[in-house]
């Protein structure tokens, strides 16, 4: 088959890759922009139809969300598996649209869309065809845009998943690439002949012989690393940044940021050149008001989170540590007292997300045990940080165990008792089975029910969205007394203290640094339960077996 992509003009470069560094191209990009205008069209073999690498010039649009609004929860979405709403058993974008009063009433803050573009696999989606399109099955570029005004209307920020370091072996530049040496587009990937000796990532060798050459893939030959040490690669990936950000998306989550430059066999994670990369586009982040941005990196997460490079990143080892805490094991409750003490307090924290090397599902980790479940939950959700839902963790979601890796982790949304339509979550036939638990655990019956764990997820986070404090104050006097944790928030004038007691029998721990006589009045559980601190800022607090609580602090 024929098909067409817009071509991109070679450039003329001053300086070879082997011998350009990433300062000098992050220099040479900024001056590059005709690199990406149109010039016609090539053929192809690739099946997206036409590919728009236009230069994209910087629309800065006034965000509408309150300059805070990344210190809320977010909820973690595949959009595949939320909702359907046209009957096609594939969740799409209008259904999420359609589900944003859900979302507000909850209390989140913001959305995390994982990939939402077209891609060659069209549901994983890490594996890009297109970068400035949607997934056909989610909707269009006009249902995007109503998301993001419907969502920006209720208070809702957006940010989406941005694949910089790979795309699929069926993008267009790609498939260009490897019809031979020559190809203009040869060097926007990492190719090398003869192959390398040596690597081994993950026990595999990421080099992939092709025509003329081999080819570098972190992650298999379907997902080829860009060069983005080539200037025009690196500025097409501005220009398509820029393009998301004229539209009005509230920032991204960087996918496999450690990857995106390697040196060599042995040092191929975590590089300089890497960082570097992060840096330059946190720069171009900033050119554009009230935007977020999360790095995904599992080796040096809080180096990741420097203002200067990601500014947020996510809190790999603490999710294991959060549940293994509410298990009351000792070891993890004082590893969850002490993260804070140096991690930047701009993490970003979870329980689970969509790949399962972050653990299973909450539900199938707690094994159903409701009280260790709320442990957890309440322990992310208050801490310090930015935490993020896993959709359907809110109603106790179970992973699917007939399915394999990954795809166990991604079940239609329960949003009813009816497993044949994956939980209410289509009209049609599910684009895969409904969670095991549909029936019990869905959001129609957590509705229905005071004490289930979705009204549990309200209450903590109207505590989040009421409390400044917790959202984004300090982290004060970390105190682990037996099995019992609690440390104290504090913004301006406002004083939080919170206890969580991880042990199954009641407890009585002293607190220190509180101001003296300060009054500590119970705001939950919501009881007229006080107690005052000595002359010397000194308390001792009951603190009932498996509980939370969250005290306001009076000077």
């Amino acid at each position: 088959m024929n098909f067409e992509f817009r071509h991109l003009p070679v450039c003329q470069r001053t300086a070879n890759r082997a011998t350009a560094t990433i300062a000098a191209a992050m220099f040479m990009a900024a001056s590059l922009t005709a690199c990406v205008n149109l010039t016609g069209n090539v053929g192809t073999r690739n099946d997206a139809a036409r590919l728009d690498a236009r230069e994209i010039v910087v629309a800065r649009t006034p965000s509408t969300l309150p300059t805070d609004w990344q210190h809320g929860a977010f909820m973690e979405i595949f959009v595949r598996g939320w909702r359907d709403s046209d009957g096609d058993g594939i969740g799409d974008l209008r259904g999420l649209t359609q589900s944003l009063d859900y979302l507000r009433d909850l209390g989140i803050k913001g959305i995390w869309l994982m990939p939402i573009t077209r891609s060659a696999d069209r549901d994983h989606g890490y594996a890009v065809t297109d970068f400035r399109d949607v997934e056909p099955a989610y909707g269009t570029l006009a249902d995007f845009d109503e998301l993001l005004r419907e969502a920006h209307a209720r208070g809702i920020g957006v940010i989406m998943d941005y694949v910089i370091n790979h795309s699929a072996a069926s993008h267009p530049l790609f498939v260009d690439a490897m019809t031979s040496p020559a190809s203009p587009y040869r060097e926007w990937y990492v190719w090398k002949d003869p192959a390398p000796t040596g690597w081994d990532v993950w026990g595999k060798n990421p080099w992939y012989a092709s025509t003329g050459g081999t080819f570098y893939a972190t992650f298999g030959p379907h997902m080829p690393d860009f060069n983005l040490e080539h200037p025009p690669t690196l500025e097409y990936h501005r220009n398509n940044l820029r393009f998301w950000l004229n539209r009005g998306i509230d920032g991204f989550r960087f996918d496999a940021v450690p990857h995106l430059v390697e040196t060599s066999a042995k040092d191929w994670n975590d590089q300089p050149g890497s960082y570097a990369l992060m840096a330059h586009v946190q720069s171009l982040m900033r050119g554009y008001q009230n935007r977020y941005l999360v790095c995904e990196a599992t080796a040096s997460p809080t180096r990741w989170a420097a203002p200067y490079i990601c500014g947020s990143a996510f809190a790999f080892g603490t999710e294991r540590q959060f549940i293994d805490a509410a298990n009351g094991k000792p070891e993890a409750i004082r590893a969850v007292a002490d993260y804070f003490k140096t991690a930047p307090l701009s993490m970003a924290t979870m329980v689970s997300n969509h790949d399962i090397f972050a653990g299973e599902r909450l539900w199938d980790q707690a094994k159903g045990d409701t009280a260790m479940y709320r442990l957890a939950a309440g322990t992310y959700l208050l801490l310090p940080g930015t935490p993020f839902i896993y959709y359907g963790e809110e109603i106790g979601m179970a992973g699917v165990p007939t399915l394999s890796g990954d795809a166990q982790l991604r079940a239609p949304m329960s949003w009813t008792a009816d497993s044949a339509s994956g939980g209410g979550f289509t009209t049609g036939k599910p684009f895969r089975p409904a969670s095991p638990n549909a029936v019990t655990h869905n959001v129609a019956a957590a509705r229905r029910d005071a004490n289930s764990l979705l009204n549990f997820y309200k209450t903590m986070l109207k505590l989040r969205n009421t409390r400044p404090s917790i959202a984004r104050g300090s982290y004060d006097s970390p105190i682990v007394d037996g099995s019992v944790m609690s440390y104290q928030r504090i913004l301006g004038s406002e004083h939080t203290l919170l206890a969580i007691n991880y042990g199954k029998t009641d407890s009585v721990i002293e607190v220190s640094g509180l101001p003296a006589h300060g009054k500590m009045n119970l705001l939950y559980p919501a009881t007229a339960t006080q107690f005052v601190a000595d002359s010397n800022g000194r308390a001792r607090v009951a603190t009932p077996a498996q509980s939370i609580l969250v005290f306001n602090v009076e000077h």
